[in-house]
């Protein structure tokens, strides 16, 4: 019989030298599973400040999925720290460690403790588009409406 859990994807770990803990999910409801900063010694951010934390971990991801990575809501709101680029990709085909482009968007600075929680990894199918040049594409009511154009 097939259970649920033989349906989901694999992912998976190759833990390094540096590495305490595997990512794991910190609900049965959580969409993310929590990185940890595989660091010897606490790290401080000034304000703007940005750096590489460290995981310890590679990942191998099954054909056709990504792993993304994003803040923690309770850093971002509490502390100011953030991603660089909000939101990471990992793809399928990448197999370094994975490392957090952190950074310090307060006033006040922020030190990284060694094993602190510092962001979430989720796992997402993906596909990837066949593209079609064309010379021009069908209308919309919006149009070329941008940024703020539907209203508040």
């Amino acid at each position: 019989m097939i259970t649920a859990e033989d349906k989901k994807t694999v992912l998976k770990i190759e833990r390094l030298p540096h590495n305490k803990f595997i990512p794991e999910y910190k609900t049965s409801g959580a969409a993310g599973m929590d990185l940890c900063a595989a660091i010897s010694e606490p790290v401080t951010l000034k304000p703007l400040e940005r750096t590489l934390i460290p995981t310890g971990l590679k990942i191998e991801l099954e054909h056709g999925y990504e792993a993304q990575i994003r803040p923690r809501s309770g850093m971002s709101i509490k502390h100011g720290i953030t991603l660089i680029n909000c939101v990471g990709t990992i793809d399928e085909d990448y197999r370094g460690e994975v490392c957090i482009p952190v950074v310090n968007i307060s006033n006040e600075a922020y030190t990284i403790q060694p094993d602190e929680r510092v962001a979430q990894m989720i796992i997402t199918q993906v596909e990837q588009a066949r593209i079609e040049v064309v010379t021009e594409l069908s209308e919309t009511s919006r149009g070329e409406g941008g940024f703020g154009s539907t209203g508040k």
